[in-house]
């Protein structure tokens, strides 16, 4: 799911290396990533190979039949073993300083599947909720990058937006944050997992966990890995991954269960 076009190269090599290692354990593996469908057709295919998930709608959609293959370890600020957080931004100029100061003003959310875009947000703001309600407006804007132009162009006054992210635009498209500052930060979680379809053969699964291994492993990948902020890759499952179902419990116990 990080794919800013800076990092299209490194992504594509790094798939070729790991669809090689594959098919040499007899593993069918297509030549290219799949960059033509919405992340959420392709988490629904039953024949996803490998791909990377959001962790919200991991533990939040039953009906996402999903397997867990790895958890990535990203070398950006606010990253660390396994866990990233997520950013609240608002416009520079803006005289507020604290969160609570937002009250009644408007928020971007990417998606409401989103962990880091929402399930983070919501997390942070049910504390300052009154009956339900702290933002004046709320708008869905489909991405995180959408989100930041939104706060940007004064379409939105704050919006959260995950560290790998934020991290990538930094490095790769700094003016697109141009004017923008970090107002908080919010709880950590789990990165976004790597993922393969509950239905793929163990045999497969275990070459995948090899392959992504040795991926990470090779020295002459370096180059691609640090484009993406790519670490390492931890072993692990689905419950990795509770937390992030528990930050949507405490919100919804503490009577805010929507951002609004």
């Amino acid at each position: 799911m990080y794919d800013h076009p800076a990092q299209h190269a490194a992504n594509d090599h790094l798939w070729a290396e790991i669809a090689r290692r594959l098919r040499a354990r007899g593993v069918a593996a297509p030549e290219t990533l799949d960059r033509t469908r919405s992340v959420e057709a392709i988490w629904r295919d039953p024949a996803l190979l490998l791909g990377q998930a959001c962790g919200y709608p991991l533990v939040s959609q039953p009906d996402l039949a999903l397997r867990v293959i790895g958890v990535p370890v990203y070398a950006a600020p606010d990253c660390a073993g396994g866990t990233h957080v997520s950013y609240l931004i608002a416009r520079a100029a803006d005289p507020d300083t604290t969160v609570a100061d937002y009250r009644g003003k408007r928020a971007a959310i990417n998606a409401h599947h989103s962990n880091s875009g929402y399930n983070l947000l919501r997390a942070a703001i049910a504390p300052l909720a009154i009956d339900g309600r702290f933002f004046a407006a709320v708008v869905e804007t489909g991405s995180h990058r959408a989100s930041i132009d939104a706060v940007r162009e004064d379409r939105a006054d704050l919006a959260a937006i995950d560290a790998v992210s934020y991290a990538a635009l930094r490095r790769f498209e700094p003016a697109a944050i141009a004017g923008l500052r970090i107002l908080a930060t919010t709880a950590d979680s789990p990165t976004l997992p790597f993922v393969t379809a509950r239905g793929t053969s163990i045999a497969t699964v275990a070459a995948l966990r090899i392959a992504l291994a040795e991926i990470i492993a090779d020295p002459t990948l370096a180059e691609a890995r640090a484009a993406l902020f790519l670490a390492d890759i931890l072993p692990g499952g689905i419950e990795r991954y509770a937390s992030v179902r528990t930050r949507e419990i405490d919100a919804i116990k503490a009577g805010y269960p929507v951002v609004r």
